[in-house]
């Protein structure tokens, strides 16, 4: 509770809560002592969750009314992460109890007990960040108190993306010129756009005009797990974000590639039919081509990294590598997608000189 005296020698007390236009906001209440306050802000907490009685709200019932109330704002990839990670590590553990009796000593061996079953950290903050979400819900919903402000999470680990060296992506390269295939397209793409596997297997004919030398990316193609748990299912969604909705200039290399697989404009890019290439195909590709050509296996997102990094060294400002990648923000771009070669570090401190 947030209690201050005021210059009028009152005392003031804030909540946050709902104000009469429905919108979110902070209520106020005022006592000519800090005690008169505390029970005035008491007795409103108290009122708030006599309304919406808590009793017997086992997690798995609180999950599910959660699941339910989220359904109409939250993408529905991102619904099935939510399930996948509540229904393998949460609900087998927890499912049955009260929430009352999530306690911070219980999540915290939980999360040791995760940690040590192999685990990243990373993925373990991912399972905490969903209960809390769940909790901060069941808190506003039911008046349930989030157990997880105390709660230590093992430090969060940049993921170390392998890309390939320069002498590697040149003989990448010249694969890519010596083969004018569709897998070999389909490596292009990413390679010189910086596209992700999802937004490269949901193009359409109809998202590249050749003319204007651009290319759309209107939407997105990935397999999430079914409700029910069993098995999973292709998806055709809009991309993530309205950043990631974007326009994105083709370089000169790719123009007569593109145009010698040119199709109707409702066909998919990857598979000429009305029907989106699964994009583990797409991966199977590439994996099949490092393989062939000798090459470290890399993961396909590398791809993404590589053309970011690539178009930081030819002086592109970091403004327009941001928006051509679909990010929200340039720290994103900065952080995340560009990297610095020992060779490139080498070169910047020889640059020194004592004279």
């Amino acid at each position: 509770m947030n209690i201050y005296r005021r210059r009028d020698g009152r005392f003031e007390g804030r909540l946050a809560g709902e104000r009469g236009s429905g919108q979110r906001g902070y209520l106020s209440f005022y006592g000519k002592s800090k005690n008169e306050v505390q029970q005035k802000m008491a007795a409103y907490v108290d009122g708030l969750r006599q309304e919406i009685p808590a009793q017997n709200l086992t997690v798995k019932k609180l999950f599910e009314d959660w699941m339910e109330a989220i359904s109409v704002r939250v993408r529905e990839s991102t619904l099935a992460n939510y399930r996948m990670r509540m229904a393998t590590h949460i609900l087998p553990l927890f499912g049955e109890l009260d929430t009352d009796e999530l306690t911070a000593p219980r999540l915290q061996k939980f999360v040791s007990d995760k940690l040590k079953e192999g685990l990243t950290s990373n993925y373990v903050a991912d399972i905490v960040a969903t209960l809390k979400s769940m909790l901060r819900f069941g808190n506003r919903q039911y008046g349930i108190r989030n157990c997880l402000s105390s709660l230590i999470l093992p430090k969060k680990r940049k993921p170390q993306v392998r890309l390939l060296t320069k002498p590697e992506t040149s003989r990448l390269k010249e694969y890519l010129a010596q083969n004018d295939g569709l897998s070999s397209l389909g490596i292009a793409l990413p390679l010189f756009t910086g596209l992700r596997l999802g937004e490269l297997c949901g193009l359409r004919w109809s998202d590249i005009d050749l003319e204007e030398k651009t290319l759309c990316v209107n939407r997105i193609v990935q397999r999430i797990a079914k409700q029910d748990g069993r098995g999973t299912r292709l998806v055709v969604t809009a991309p993530k974000s309205a950043s990631s909705q974007r326009l994105i200039p083709l370089p000169d290399c790719l123009i007569e590639r593109l145009r010698c697989h040119l199709r109707k404009k409702d066909c998919y890019l990857f598979s000429g039919s009305q029907k989106p290439l699964e994009p583990r195909t797409m991966q199977y590709r590439f994996q099949s081509v490092l393989k062939k050509e000798k090459l470290p296996s890399i993961h396909f997102h590398a791809l993404r990294h590589m053309f970011a990094t690539n178009c930081v060294e030819l002086g592109f400002d970091i403004k327009s590598l941001s928006e051509i990648l679909g990010h929200a923000s340039v720290e994103i771009t900065l952080n995340h997608y560009v990297h610095s070669s020992l060779e490139k570090k080498k070169a910047f401190m020889n640059r020194l000189s004592l004279c």
